[in-house]
């Protein structure tokens, strides 16, 4: 466990662990939180979001994951789950981070314990993807060393008085 020497001279127990039971509502609310952040997105179709179908997705993905390779991540502040992420063979399905504790080392350390789980169980590489927009993880995954690859994809997201409603997203990869 690592500690956070914060501006004020206190320090906080951080870390990150594999999620267990019961961490699935602070997964959805960090989620959730985050979603509301990315402007992309936008309030309306986060809004349109069952939290508990949510909840009970990574409950799931929790207690019981889709098979080998498949891992949630949580980062603590002290007892309470501030961020999380998740992994397939060979990808980054989603980090999140609470907006109210960014920028706390959080991320990084989620990330570093996604590539060595990764790594543990035999890839060679790594793929997430990006939202069009989201300058800020563009620049975190960069300062970690990933790249956009070229690949994009649109994702429809809702209607809106024009039709259906989609987002862009850019595929980036790393050498592990």
């Amino acid at each position: 466990m690592a500690l956070f020497s914060s501006s004020d001279g206190a320090s906080a127990d951080v870390s990150v662990r594999p999620a267990v039971p019961g961490d699935e509502d602070a997964v959805t609310r960090v989620q959730l939180a985050a979603w509301r952040g990315a402007r992309a997105l936008g309030d309306a179709v986060v809004d349109l979001v069952d939290p508990d179908a949510v909840r009970r997705r990574w409950r799931d993905a929790i207690t019981a994951p889709p098979g080998p390779g498949f891992a949630v991540l949580v980062a603590l502040a002290g007892p309470a789950v501030v961020g999380f992420a998740a992994v397939a063979p060979g990808t980054l399905l989603v980090l999140e981070v609470d907006p109210e504790h960014r920028r706390g080392g959080h991320g990084s350390r989620l990330l570093a314990a996604a590539v060595d789980r990764l790594r543990a169980d035999g890839a060679d590489d790594m793929v997430t993807w990006v939202l069009e927009g989201d300058d800020g993880r563009e620049r975190f995954l960069g300062e970690a060393g990933l790249g956009p690859d070229g690949a994009e994809r649109a994702l429809a997201v809702g209607m809106d008085e024009d039709g259906v409603r989609s987002v862009v997203e850019r595929r980036w990869s790393a050498l592990l």
